[in-house]
C-alpha cells in the first residue's frame, strides 16, 4: 500500500507540474485570447480527414518573438497520413461531380469566413510566424483575393474547339480534374502558399492534402477548421480539404505517393531537387517554389529615393525572410556612393523598431528559430572573414526571441560564394557595377532565378531587361521592388527556383489535366494525313 501510494503521489506530483507549465502558455494569456477565438486549445490534434485526430509525436509551438510556447500540437502519423489520403480520394468522387461554378460558390464562402477572421488569424501569423502584424493581416488577405480570383475563374475555364482537317469531325480541347493533389508549404507563408494553391485546385475540382510547416501548425489548424465549417455548412465532405501536421517523413511519403496526383512544394532548392526527382520517379506532376536570390538593379539615371524606399521594404521586409526579398543591390557606379548612404540611413531609422511582431510601430519582427539566428551569426562571420565590410548591423539583439540586426554588406566580389547563396536572412549585399549589361550579366549568374528588379527610366534598358537577353527570373520587375507581388500574375521562377508556377494567369492549368477530343458525327471513317487503308 505504501508503493501504491507513493507512485500516486509521484504520478499527480507530474501532473501538477505538467499543468503548472501549460498555464503559462501563450494560449492562456488573455493578450492572446484570438487564438481561442480560433478554436485553438492548449492541445491541438494536427490531422483533419474530416475528423480531427493526431496519433504521432505532441511538439510544441514557439512563438519567435519571446520564445515562449504558444500551445501544443499531436502531429500526425503515417497511418494518419494514410487516413487522409483515402478520406481524399472518396471525397473527390463528391467534389467532381460538383459543377465549377457551384465550386467557385463554396470557394467564395471559404474568402467570406477567411474576411470575417481576417484580424485574428492575422494576429495568428503574426504571434507563430514572426512577420509583423500589417504583414501578417496582408497574407490572409492574400488568401481572400485568390479566393475572389477562383470565383471568377471557376466559369472562365476554357478549353479549345480547333478545326479537323476531316470533314464532320470536331476536335476538341478540355481540361479535366486531377484528383488529389499534395501542398506542402514553409513556415514563411504559412497560409498564404496553401491558399493560392488551395482555391485554385479547389475550383479546379481537385481535393487536397496539405502538411504545413512543422513550426507553424497552428496556424494550418485554424484554417482548416475554417474551411471545414464551409464545407460542412453545405453538406459536403469535409476531406475535400484535409491536414497532415507531420515532419520530414509524412513530405517524403507524399513524394512517392501515387495518389497525389500533383504534389506542390515550397521551400529550399536542396530539399525541392529531391522532392522533384521522387515525384518524376513515378510520373507524378511536381510544382515547386524554391529559392531565391534575387537582385535589385540601379542604373545611373534611376529615381535614388525611389530605389532607397523599395530597397528598404524589399531587404528588410519579413525580416528577409521572404524567397522573393533583396539579397543584392546591384548599382551603377555613378550613384553607388548616394544610394549606399541613403541606404544606411533609412536602416539605422530600422534599427530602433525592431521588437515584438504584434507590437505597434514594429517594423521589423524576429527571425523564425533558433537555427535562423546561428545561420545569420554563421554567415556574418564567413563576411568577415573573407573581408566583407558590414556597412550597417550585423549584430543578434540581446532580448527574448529571435531577434537581429538587418544588415548592408559591402566589399565581396559579385561572383563570391557568400554572394551567390541565400541565407534566408535580413543581410544584402551591395555591388558596384559600371555598366547596366554588367549588372544583368551578375544577375543572372547565381543558379536561382525567381525575382528581379530594374529601376531607370531609360526605355532601352527596361526593353533589354525584359526582353530574352535580360533578366532569366520568372519575375522581371521594372521600378517596384523584388517582392510583394500580385495575385493575378503567375508566380515562380526559373532554374534552381524550380519553375514552378502559382496563382493567377494560367497557373490553374497545372491543377487539370489536357485532353484532346476527336469527334466523327459522319457516317464515314477517313483517317487523318489523307492514308488509306483499304
Amino acid at each position: 500500500m505504501r508503493l501504491l501510494s507513493r507512485k500516486v503521489l509521484f504520478l499527480q506530483k507530474i501532473i501538477s507540474v505538467r499543468n503548472m507549465a501549460t498555464s503559462n502558455y501563450l494560449i492562456n494569456d488573455s493578450k492572446y485570447s484570438f487564438l481561442k477565438d480560433l478554436g485553438l486549445k492548449e492541445k491541438n490534434l494536427g490531422v483533419f480527414d474530416g475528423n480531427w485526430k493526431g496519433s504521432g509525436p505532441t511538439i510544441q509551438s514557439v512563438c519567435p518573438s519571446n520564445g515562449k510556447v504558444i500551445a501544443e500540437v499531436q502531429q500526425g502519423s503515417i497511418t494518419d497520413y494514410e487516413a487522409c489520403v483515402e478520406a481524399s480520394k472518396d471525397a473527390w468522387n463528391v467534389w467532381v461531380e460538383v459543377p465549377a461554378p457551384k465550386r467557385g460558390d463554396i470557394v467564395r464562402q471559404i474568402g467570406n469566413a477567411l474576411r470575417a477572421n481576417l484580424i485574428p488569424l492575422g494576429k495568428l501569423v503574426s504571434l507563430e510566424m514572426g512577420k509583423i502584424l500589417p504583414e501578417g493581416i496582408g497574407e490572409v488577405q492574400e488568401y481572400v483575393d485568390i479566393c475572389d480570383y477562383a470565383v471568377g475563374l471557376s466559369r472562365t475555364i476554357g478549353g479549345s474547339v480547333l478545326q479537323s482537317e476531316r470533314p464532320k469531325h470536331a476536335l476538341l480541347e478540355k481540361w479535366l480534374p486531377l484528383g488529389v493533389v499534395g501542398v506542402i508549404s514553409a513556415f514563411n507563408f504559412p497560409i498564404a502558399v496553401y491558399g493560392w494553391n488551395s482555391a485554385i485546385a479547389m475550383v479546379c475540382g481537385d481535393t487536397l492534402v496539405w502538411k504545413s510547416a512543422e513550426t507553424t501548425p497552428l496556424i494550418s489548424i485554424a484554417t482548416t477548421k475554417i474551411i471545414q465549417d464551409v464545407l460542412e455548412n453545405n453538406h459536403l465532405p469535409g476531406a475535400i480539404a484535409t491536414l497532415c501536421c507531420a515532419g520530414a517523413n509524412i513530405g517524403k511519403a507524399m513524394a512517392t505517393d501515387s495518389r497525389i496526383k500533383l504534389l506542390s512544394f515550397t521551400g529550399s532548392t536542396q530539399v525541392g531537387q529531391q522532392v522533384g526527382i521522387e515525384v518524376q520517379k513515378r510520373f507524378g506532376k511536381v510544382l515547386l517554389e524554391l529559392g531565391g536570390n534575387n537582385a535589385i538593379i540601379v542604373a545611373e539615371d534611376a529615381n535614388v529615393d525611389m530605389v532607397v524606399r523599395a530597397s528598404l521594404f524589399a531587404c528588410v521586409g519579413t525580416t528577409g525572410q521572404r524567397c522573393t526579398t533583396t539579397r543584392r543591390l546591384i548599382i551603377h557606379d555613378k550613384v553607388y556612393s548616394e544610394v549606399l548612404e541613403k541606404l544606411k540611413k533609412a536602416y539605422s531609422q530600422v534599427l530602433n523598431r525592431v521588437g515584438d511582431s504584434l507590437d505597434d510601430n514594429v517594423l521589423v519582427g524576429p527571425v523564425h528559430n533558433k537555427q535562423a539566428v546561428q545561420k545569420y551569426v554563421d554567415t556574418i562571420d564567413q563576411i568577415k572573414k573573407q573581408g566583407g565590410k558590414i556597412e550597417i548591423g550585423g549584430n543578434v539583439l540581446n532580448k527574448p526571441g529571435f531577434f537581429v540586426e538587418p544588415t548592408i554588406v559591402s566589399g565581396l566580389q559579385h561572383d563570391n560564394p557568400l554572394v551567390h547563396n541565400e541565407c534566408f536572412a535580413p543581410i544584402v549585399y551591395v555591388l558596384k557595377a559600371d555598366s547596366v549589361g554588367q549588372a544583368i550579366q551578375w544577375n543572372n549568374e547565381v543558379p536561382q532565378g525567381l525575382s528581379s528588379s530594374l529601376f531607370s527610366q531609360n526605355v532601352e534598358y527596361i526593353l533589354h531587361w525584359i526582353g530574352p537577353n535580360g533578366s532569366d527570373c520568372g519575375i522581371v520587375n521594372v521600378n517596384i521592388p523584388t517582392s510583394g507581388a500580385e495575385i493575378g500574375g503567375a508566380f515562380g521562377g526559373e532554374k534552381a527556383t524550380g519553375g514552378g508556377r502559382e496563382s493567377g494567369s494560367d497557373s490553374w492549368k497545372q491543377y487539370m489535366r489536357r485532353t484532346t477530343v476527336t469527334i466523327n458525327y459522319s457516317k464515314d471513317l477517313p483517317l487523318a494525313q489523307g492514308i488509306k487503308f483499304e
